[in-house]
C-alpha cells in the first residue's frame, strides 16, 4: 500500500522516539502538520520559530529527549537561525523539520529560500530530501547525529512535492552506519591510566565540570568521581546540576561571574580535572595566562575542543560517561587518604570563602534583586523545580544562588548568550512535565523578546510561574556601560515597560506585583499556588551590580570582588 511522504514522516518521527513536536505551520509544510492527529505526537503551535526551536532546546535539556521543530519555508526558516546558532553552541540535540518550495527552488519564488545554504554554518549537519523514499533514512540519520558524539541541532529540508508524493512505505530502518561520522565514544585506556596517576600525585586539584557531563548523562559518575578523590569541584553555568549544590566538595559556579573561591582554586591548583567543558572566554579570562601553574586533564568527546584554547597535559577524547567509568575504576586501586592529604587545601579554600562570601545587603524600602532570586529559590526548593532562565543580570544572581539537586532542572543560554531565551526553554519543559514546577526567572528587557508566547501557555495549559526581575533598564548592558563609559549617557536606557500585570492579563494569565521587601515572600508563594501560567513583576533597584566580575579580555587573576560590608545597614543578608 502506498502512502504518502507527510505519513512516512509522521511513521518515522514516531519510530524515533517523537512525542511533542514544537512549531509554526505553513503553506508548504501543512501536509506534515495535517495526519498529526492520527498519530501519538502532540503538535504545540508556538506564536515565532525562534521561540519554537528554544522550546525544543528546553525540551532536549529538561528531558535527554531529542527535541522536534517543525516550520514553514522562507521567514519560516531564517527565524530559526539565532535558536540554531544557540543550540549549536551549548550542544542541545534538537531536528527542525522545515518546509520547502515542490518544484521551483532557484528561481526566487514567494517564500523561497536556499534553506541548507543558510542553516550549514548554524547547526550540526543538514538534509535535504529529494525522494520520497529517502524520508525514512535521512530522519533516522538525522536523530542519530544530533544525539551522538557532541550533540547539536540537525535540519532536514522537505520540499513539498516529496512530502505529497506517494510510495510504499517498507519500514523505518533498524540501525545508522553513516560513512566518515563515528564519534569515539572510549577514551584511550593509557590516556586514563596517565590521568589517574597525575590525580594521585596533585595535593590541591581541583574538578572543573561543564555541560558535557549533563548532555552525557554522568552525573552519577561525577558524584562517584567526588566521593572517591574528595576533590573539591566547580561547575560553570551549563555545567550547574551535574552535583547537588548541598555536597560538602560542591565549591560553586566559577568564571566571569563565578564565586571567588572557585576562580582563586583554578588560580592556585596544582592539578585541574576538566571534564565535558571547552574552556571558553568565560572561564579562562586571557587563556595565555590560564593553568600555567598546572598540570591539567581534560576530557571531552569533541577533539576539536580540546588543545584549542588552553594547552592541556592529558587529553582523553571520549563520552564523558564512558571516561569516568573507566577513570574511577582506576581510581578505586590507589591506595591513599584522599581527605587528609587535602587538610591544607580545604583550610585555604575555607579562608577565602570567610575572606569574601558572596554577599547582598537587602536595605528597607526597596528590593535587591539578589534577594528576590534568593527568596524565589529557597521558597521553591522543596519542589526540585525546573529552572529557566534568560539572559543578564538576573541569570548570573540565578546562578550564584542556585540550589539544585539534580541534573536536567537548569536550562539557560550560555554561549550565545540570547535574550529571550528563559521564557520559551521554560515553555518546552513544562511540555515534557506537566504536573511539574518549572519557573522563568527573566530580566524586563529580555521577557519582551518572547512574551507572545503567553498565548501558547494559555492555550495548552501549562503552569510555567516567570518572575520579572524588573529594574527597568538592560541591567547587564548598564554595569558594563558604567565600566568603560562611565561619563556618557547610556543610549539604551532607560528602556519604557509596559504593565506587566495587565499584560499577563490580556493574555488570560495572572499576573502578581511585587514592590516593597515584606512582600516578596506572599508574592512567590502565591505564584507557586496560582494554578495556571503566571507572570509575576518583581520591581527591584536600578543600580545594582554583577559581583564577582572578571572583567573582559582580563585574566582570571584580575577578579574584582564584592565591596566590604557595611554594618551601619539597618538590614543585612550575607551569604
Amino acid at each position: 500500500m502506498k502512502i504518502t511522504g507527510a505519513e512516512i514522516l509522521l511513521k518515522s518521527l514516531v519510530e524515533e522516539g517523537v512525542t511533542t513536536i514544537f512549531g509554526h505551520p505553513g503553506g508548504v509544510i501543512l501536509h506534515g502538520t495535517d495526519p498529526a492527529s492520527d498519530h501519538p505526537i502532540k503538535y504545540i503551535l508556538c506564536r515565532h520559530e525562534q521561540v519554537a526551536t528554544h522550546a525544543a532546546e528546553g525540551y532536549y535539556k529538561a528531558t535527554g529527549r531529542t527535541g522536534t521543530v517543525m516550520v514553514s519555508s522562507g521567514s519560516g526558516v531564517t527565524n530559526c537561525v539565532t535558536a540554531l546558532t544557540d543550540a549549536l553552541v551549548d550542544s542541545m540535540a534538537i531536528v527542525v523539520l522545515t518546509g520547502q518550495l515542490p518544484a521551483v527552488m532557484g528561481w526566487d519564488a514567494a517564500q523561497e529560500v536556499d534553506t541548507v545554504g543558510t542553516a550549514r554554518g548554524c547547526t550540526k549537519h543538514c538534509f535535504m530530501a529529494f525522494t520520497t523514499e529517502e524520508i525514512p533514512r535521512i530522519i533516522k540519520e538525522a536523530y542519530f547525529i544530533a544525539r551522538s558524539g557532541r550533540p547539536g541541532p540537525v535540519l532536514v529540508d522537505l520540499p513539498q512535492a516529496v512530502m505529497t508524493g506517494c510510495v510504499a512505505y517498507t519500514g523505518h530502518p533498524k540501525s545508522v552506519a553513516i560513512r566518515g561520522y563515528n564519534p569515539q565514544m572510549t577514551g584511550h585506556p593509557g590516556q586514563i591510566k596517565r590521568a589517574a596517576e597525575l590525580i594521585a600525585q596533585a595535593r590541591r586539584p581541583v574538578i572543573y565540570g561543564g555541560g558535557g557531563i549533563i548532555h552525557a548523562d554522568a552525573s552519577e559518575e561525577l558524584h562517584e568521581l567526588v566521593e572517591i578523590t574528595q576533590i573539591p569541584t566547580t561547575l560553570t553555568l551549563m555545567g550547574l546540576g551535574a552535583l547537588p549544590t548541598s555536597h560538602p566538595l560542591w565549591l560553586g559556579m566559577l568564571g566571569m561571574h563565578g564565586l571567588y573561591w572557585a576562580n582563586r582554586c583554578l588560580i592556585d591548583a596544582d592539578l585541574i580535572v576538566a571534564i565535558g567543558s571547552r574552556f571558553d572566554d568565560r572561564v579562562t579570562g586571557k587563556a595565555c595566562d590560564f593553568g600555567r601553574q598546572c598540570k591539567i586533564i581534560h576530557v571531552d568527546i569533541d577533539p576539536t575542543s580540546i588543545q584549542k584554547h588552553v594547552k592541556v597535559d592529558v587529553p582523553i577524547v571520549g563520552d564523558v560517561r564512558c571516561v569516568l567509568r573507566e577513570l574511577n575504576k582506576e581510581l578505586r586501586k590507589v591506595k591513599r587518604n584522599w581527605a587528609r592529604d587535602f587538610d591544607e587545601w580545604y583550610g585555604q579554600i575555607e579562608v577565602w570563602k570567610k575572606q569574601h562570601p558572596l554577599r547582598y545587603e537587602q536595605q528597607q524600602g526597596v528590593i535587591k534583586p539578589q534577594y528576590a532570586i534568593d527568596m524565589i529559590l529557597r521558597l521553591t526548593e522543596e519542589y526540585d523545580p525546573i529552572i529557566a532562565t534568560g539572559v543578564g543580570q538576573h541569570q548570573v544572581w540565578a546562578a550564584q544562588f542556585y540550589r539544585g539537586r539534580k541534573p536536567r532542572r537548569w536550562l539557560t543560554s550560555g554561549g550565545l548568550g540570547t535574550m529571550g531565551y528563559g521564557f520559551p526553554a521554560a515553555l518546552g519543559a513544562q511540555a515534557a512535565f506537566p504536573n511539574g514546577l518549572v519557573l522563568n526567572i527573566d530580566g524586563d528587557g529580555g521577557i519582551q523578546v518572547s512574551l507572545s508566547e503567553l498565548s501558547t501557555l494559555v492555550d495548552y495549559k501549562l503552569p510555567v510561574k516567570t518572575f520579572v526581575i524588573n529594574n527597568k533598564c538592560l541591567g547587564m548592558v548598564r554595569q558594563w556601560h558604567q565600566r568603560v563609559s562611565a561619563h556618557h549617557p547610556l543610549p539604551t536606557g532607560p528602556v519604557h515597560q509596559p504593565d506587566f500585570v495587565k499584560l499577563a492579563e490580556a493574555y488570560g494569565a495572572v499576573g502578581i506585583r511585587i514592590e516593597r521587601p515584606e512582600e516578596v515572600k506572599a508574592g512567590i508563594e502565591k505564584a507557586i499556588n496560582t494554578p495556571g501560567p503566571v507572570v509575576v513583576d518583581v520591581v527591584v533597584e536600578r543600580e545594582e551590580n554583577c559581583l564577582p566580575t572578571i572583567p573582559a579580555g582580563a585574566a582570571i587573576t584580575d577578579i574584582v570582588r564584592a565591596p566590604a560590608p557595611t554594618p551601619d545597614k539597618s538590614s543585612q543578608t550575607w551569604h
